[in-house]
């Protein structure tokens, strides 16, 4: 078991809305659309080398570089069109 936790949410949902979402706007043309949508999931860890292998093993599946941001902080995003997935590795909140 990692020692870091991805705040994931139901999978097959997540997609099912997606997908939902993306008729919705198909067929409701006058609605508008965000102009550069993101989707974000949260890595937790107490300990930086953890939270670092959790962001680096979503970069890895992403097919993207890691990123560290500085301060405890890492970062993975990947662009589909002007959609962004993006996987955030968060320091403890006492060292933010």
């Amino acid at each position: 078991m990692p020692e870091y936790v991805i705040k994931t949410g139901d999978r097959a949902a997540v997609i099912a809305g997606l997908r939902a979402l993306a008729d919705f706007m198909a067929d409701n043309p006058e609605v508008l659309v965000p102009y550069r949508p993101s989707v974000g999931v949260c890595v937790n860890a107490t300990v930086t080398a953890a939270r670092r292998a959790g962001a680096a093993s979503a970069a890895e599946l992403l097919g993207v570089p890691l990123e560290d941001l500085g301060e405890g902080y890492y970062s993975a995003r990947r662009e589909f069109g002007p959609v962004t997935y993006h996987v955030t590795a968060v320091p403890p909140k006492e060292r933010q």
